[in-house]
C-alpha cells in the first residue's frame, strides 16, 4: 500500500478549504484516510496553515511521499529541510 500526504478539498464552491490528510495512494481525493495532520484555507491573507508536525514526520518516516504541493506547504511551516 503506497500512502501519500495530499490536500482533501472541502468548503463550498468557490470558497475552498482543504485538509492535510495521510491517504492511500488509490483512496479518491476526498475519500478514505488514515489520518488528518493539518489544514490550509486560502481564502485568508496571508493563508492560515495549521500542521501537526510530529505527526507529519511520523508518517514520513513509515515511508509516506507528500505531493508537490503538500510539500511546499510543509517547507513553508518549517517541518520538512530546504532544499541545498
Amino acid at each position: 500500500m503506497a500512502v501519500k500526504i495530499r490536500l482533501a478539498r472541502h468548503g463550498a464552491k468557490k470558497k475552498p478549504y482543504y485538509r492535510i490528510v495521510v491517504a492511500d495512494s488509490e483512496s479518491p481525493r476526498d475519500g478514505r484516510f488514515l489520518e488528518n495532520v493539518g489544514t490550509y484555507d486560502p481564502q485568508f491573507n496571508p493563508v492560515k496553515l495549521t500542521v501537526k508536525p510530529e505527526r507529519v514526520r511520523y508518517w514520513l518516516d513509515k515511508g509516506a511521499t507528500p505531493t508537490d504541493t503538500v510539500r511546499t506547504l510543509l517547507r513553508k511551516e518549517g517541518v520538512l529541510a530546504r532544499k541545498a
